[in-house]
């Protein structure tokens, strides 16, 4: 029976270090999403404090738009998620691969 249990955390550690909760990630009516915002999600979901498909449903995300932001942080960090820069740092990614 306890392996049908889901154990969360009730705080993550953001991505500047503050803790994160339900109660203070970014509004379910969110529709700027800046570097911090996107990153906050990201952070929650490694965290445990959301599931991808709970994050995906509160804020009307894609699975593909989400997974596109979880790779910009493990690849580049907050600053892969601006906009103008995601082609810049997917570019690197790909060289280095290559």
């Amino acid at each position: 029976m306890i392996e049908n249990q889901t154990i969360r955390p009730a705080q993550v550690i953001g991505p500047l270090g503050d803790p994160l909760t339900l109660d203070t990630l970014p509004p379910r009516s969110t529709s700027r999403w800046v570097v911090r915002r996107k990153a906050e999600v990201v952070a929650a979901v490694n965290g445990g404090l959301l599931s991808v498909d709970e994050a995906c449903e509160r804020y009307g995300l894609t699975l593909e738009e989400f997974a596109t932001w979880q790779r910009a942080v493990e690849r580049a960090g907050m600053a892969g998620l601006r906009v103008t820069r995601i082609q810049h740092y997917k570019s690197l990614y790909d060289r280095k691969r290559a």
